[in-house]
């Protein structure tokens, strides 16, 4: 599938291209080195990707730690629309993506929980939680990014693989009053969906007597509309299969395709004032706002293919699988009428049928106070004070439940063939009775999957909103001194942060056809429907109407007219956390390099207030610990072009809020539990970096290093079957829902190497005899390759046994070529990243251990000057169009109860695709 992508004819050529440039380059670079230094940027606004480069490269050369830079090129533009998609391009960054967006990012391909999130240098929570969320932050507010790799004393402690900090726009980033603009149209393919995008940002800088006021606003908008492609897949063990060979089959009990119609919005609107009364103090007032919604239509046909489960009577004797037509179970996990778990057809099967209307928010408001004073004898003060409210609106509009009739006659027999890994076959027939209660064959092949009867069962309004009140208060002193034969800063600094998140969650259920009559809802599902053609590519085997949202919502409003809502209290929780944290480090720069070291101190304050499970009993858990966290980082001038860079830091990664809740939360609708753990550790992180940087004049950057963590304390989500009826109610049978809750595991380790190089050719033309107009090529690539293994605990019957770290990637690459000369700019970029680690299985009750498979995705973008103050742009994304799939892997779980698997590539659980995209536009620049 998406392997094959590596060989591409396009790929080889880019691969071709780098090694013709940067071979000979680097073969001449020191012959070819101008007399200037490397720090001499000639910005003309000409050279917008070679111009941002070398900017980036300058802060990342003086950097004292390991950083890689993404800067703003001459007229403050990041190259992509939201942050996520911009920093995939640097070395190491890989994302994960939500309906084909990119939404989290991943360091040289370890976990993305272990990255975090700054604005300024201020650590903001994201409405999720600590899995930081990129992809609501649009590059318009940004001037640079800044991403540590390696953790120094003034980072928080959570920070493990590294840090991501968005350097906002200031109105001193430009020499007097400054307006730049964005507008742009765009296309999906899938579907035939619009994109549209607009930004603005105006600033200018005002004399205050002796000082100086810099006044900055932006805003920006962005929408898309999207129709994606999905089938799922749940596999089970069956308890009642006690055949030869039935350790290592895994039927599928539920298959089912998520049809959505989305559209998709970011605004955001920023404000900062800085005021600078002399050359020894500013003070600053920094407001950032940013949403991200998500209104989704989602059809969604559920194939219940064990609901028949217990006419299958356990047998241990081996049979010769024969075709039978007309057996005396439903079919399901029947080896013996030739049922396998890739292929083969069950009988009667129920239809779980829900039409769901969300309205999903996700926002970030952060407000800055801060002041940066000089005082004599080299003495510094920073301070800053911060509040920042996240909130995740989950609420939904309205989502109506249809469910099969009992009789079986009145349901579909499925066909199923789930062999293939990127298809889903479910062919429907009619269902035939025979003689005898359990005897069923398949009628007639059936296509318009809304011709069965089906009907309400449930109807549900729901508002749920999570919302997270962060303080943050900071104080840093510095001073520059000599010591030691060097020019040295000290710091010493202080930091509180108070974060906490309230989940409140209230629902309308109705359930009776008197209830149903008062909002309106119909009790045929056809006359809640639409006549539309399929949206989607995916080869459906049968037909289906779309619901309405339009009397989605009208019944939805009638609901709320007519019936109270009721707090769902075990689904709401109020966990807060507080970090009092002091660090002490010093900088000493020498002339043959740099040593920055310290330590940081953090004590942790949680505590979890929720309501047990079917009862108003309220419980309250808390938790203390103190961690220390040192850090050393030695760089070395080899020279005046090359680094040596070796560090040493540490980190620890919390658990998240949701996770420290001391209760469980229970979706009837995905049919799962999750399970908070406020005891559980945070996972622990020591690591060593070790990098060799060349600075290639006059432009140019290759880059080699190595890397070791060890890791204690695993943080693991359990998956199982939940295996209890404690927690049923209101007739809702939960024993078998997947229960998901985080533990500690044991330790482990991870290690890895990567590589980078910037290149491009104007230096070395007239050196190579290439005509002029060849200067324009250049070349970015950057590998990471990871190793990583931990122990997972001993389970049940289920010994001890060595896994990845969940998360991690093997290999991650991204290569791109660009051109850019006479105005215009043309880019094409590649990112591979291989399979990683989604779940860690407890046992085989579900299938085994879950990943995600390798994702590859190619983008291009062209832009043309028509002057200095305009230029029109075009971009494709997702020009590879691959899937992405996640599956299941039962594999390790066999082996290390001494049982081979036949599953070698896994079992597709999960597979969507989402088509496409073509934009376009102009930006201004005064």
């Amino acid at each position: 599938m998406s392997g094959n992508t590596v060989g591409s004819p396009l790929v080889s050529a880019i691969a071709l291209a780098w090694a013709s440039v940067f071979l000979p380059v680097a073969a001449q670079a020191q012959q070819a080195a101008s007399p200037e230094s490397a720090d001499d940027i000639i910005v003309n606004g000409e050279r917008p990707i070679a111009e941002s480069e070398a900017r980036a490269l300058k802060i990342q050369r003086n950097s004292d730690s390991l950083v890689t830079v993404l800067s703003a090129d001459s007229v403050g533009r990041l190259p992509d629309q939201n942050i996520a998609q911009a920093v995939g391009r640097l070395p190491g960054a890989a994302v994960e993506r939500d309906q084909g967006q990119a939404r989290y990012i991943s360091l040289r391909g370890q976990p993305n929980y272990w990255t975090t999130l700054s604005f300024d240098g201020i650590n903001v929570v994201s409405p999720e939680g600590r899995d930081a969320r990129f992809d609501s932050i649009p590059s318009a507010i940004a001037s640079q990014v800044i991403v540590s790799k390696a953790v120094t004393p003034e980072m928080p402690g959570e920070t493990v693989s590294g840090n991501v900090n968005i350097v906002t726009r200031s109105a001193f980033d430009y020499t007097g009053a400054h307006v730049i603009g964005k507008a742009g149209f765009g296309v999906a393919q899938l579907g035939s969906r619009n994109q549209y995008e607009a930004s603005l940002v105006a600033s200018d800088r005002f004399k205050i007597g002796e000082g100086e006021l810099g006044v900055l606003v932006s805003g920006s908008y962005f929408e898309r509309g999207q129709i994606t492609d999905n089938f799922e897949v749940d596999y089970e063990r069956v308890a009642q299969d006690q055949r030869p060979g039935n350790q290592s089959r895994f039927w599928a009990h539920e298959a089912e395709n998520k049809l959505y119609r989305l559209t998709r919005k970011n605004w955001s609107l920023t404000g900062r004032l800085d005021y600078k009364p002399d050359s020894d103090n500013t003070i600053s007032l920094r407001s950032i706002y940013t949403i991200f919604t998500d209104d989704e239509a989602r059809d969604n046909y559920r194939f219940d293919l064990d609901d028949r489960q217990g006419d299958l009577v356990p047998n241990t004797a081996a049979c010769t699988p024969t075709f039978n037509p007309t057996p005396t179970t439903s079919g399901y996990a029947d080896i013996c009428i030739g049922n396998t778990p890739q292929v083969g057809t069950v009988y009667g099967v129920d239809i779980r049928q829900r039409a769901t209307l969300r309205a999903f928010r996700q926002s970030i408001s952060t407000s800055t106070l801060s002041g940066d004073h000089d005082f004599a004898d080299g003495w510094h003060l920073m301070w800053l004070g911060n509040y920042t409210q996240s909130r995740d609106d989950r609420s939904v509009v309205g989502e109506a439940a249809y469910d099969s009739p009992t009789t079986r006659n009145l349901r579909p027999t499925i066909s199923y063939d789930f062999s293939n890994p990127n298809r889903g076959g479910t062919q429907l027939f009619t269902t035939t009775q025979l003689t005898g209660p359990t005897r069923f064959q398949a009628g007639a092949r059936v296509t318009a999957i809304d011709s069965f009867a089906k009907a309400p069962v449930s109807f549900t309004v729901l508002d749920a909103i999570d919302t997270t009140d962060a303080y943050t208060g900071k104080l840093v002193l510095s001073r520059e001194t000599t010591f030691l034969g060097s020019n040295a800063t000290f710091k010493a600094g202080f930091q509180f942060d108070q974060r906490t998140k309230v989940a409140n969650e209230n629902r309308i259920l109705l359930n009776t056809a008197a209830q149903f009559s008062t909002i309106g809802l119909p009790t045929n599902y056809n006359q809640f429907s639409l006549e539309q053609p399929f949206l989607g590519k995916i080869p459906l085997d049968y037909t289906f109407r779309y619901f309405d949202t339009n009397q989605m919502s009208a019944a939805a409003t009638q609901a709320r007219a007519n019936f109270a809502f009721a707090p769902v209290s075990d689904n709401n929780y109020n966990v807060r956390e507080r970090v009092f944290a002091g660090f002490l480090m010093g900088t000493l720069k020498y002339d043959w390099g740099s040593i920055l070291g310290g330590v940081r101190i953090e004590n942790l304050q949680n505590r979890g207030i929720a309501t047990a499970p079917g009862t108003t009993t309220v419980i309250t858990a808390a938790a203390d610990r103190t961690l220390f966290f040192p850090s050393l980082h030695i760089n070395y001038n080899v020279d005046d072009t090359k680094k040596l860079r070796l560090s040493f830091n540490s980190g620890a990664a919390r658990a998240d809020y949701d996770q420290l809740r001391p209760n469980v939360v229970i979706n009837d609708f995905n049919q799962t539990i999750s399970g908070g753990n406020p005891a559980v550790k945070p996972e622990r992180a020591y690591g060593i970096d070790a990098y060799f940087e060349w600075y290639i004049r006059p432009q140019g950057y290759f880059s080699v290093g190595f890397f070791y963590k060890k890791v204690e304390d695993v943080l693991y989500n359990q998956r199982r079957s939940f295996g209890s009826n404690a927690l049923d109610s209101n007739g809702i049978p939960r024993s078998d829902y997947i229960f998901t809750g985080i533990t500690n595991g044991g330790e482990g380790r991870l290690f890895g190497g990567e590589a980078a190089a910037q290149l491009q050719l104007e230096p070395w033309t007239s050196d190579l005899g290439l005509p002029d107009w060849m200067g324009g090529f250049g070349v970015t690539a950057n590998v990471t390759v990871n190793d990583s293994q931990v122990t997972k605990p001993a389970t049940g019957t289920i010994p001890a046994r060595r896994v990845r770290l969940p998360g991690t990637s093997d290999v991650v690459y991204n290569i791109g070529g660009y051109y850019e000369k006479y105005g215009l700019s043309f880019r094409l970029q590649y990112q591979k990243r291989t399979n990683w680690l989604d779940t860690i299985a407890d046992d085989l009750t579900d299938g085994g251990d879950t990943y995600w498979a390798t994702d590859d995705e190619m983008d291009f973008s062209a832009r043309y000057a028509i002057n200095k103050n305009f230029e029109i742009y075009f971009d494709a994304t997702n020009l590879l169009d691959q899937p992405g799939r996640r599956f299941s892997e039962p594999g390790n779980l066999l082996t290390a109860t001494g049982t081979p698997t036949r599953f070698a590539t896994g079992q597709t659980i999960e597979w969507e695709r989402f088509g496409r995209r073509f934009a376009g536009g102009f930006r201004f620049n005064f």
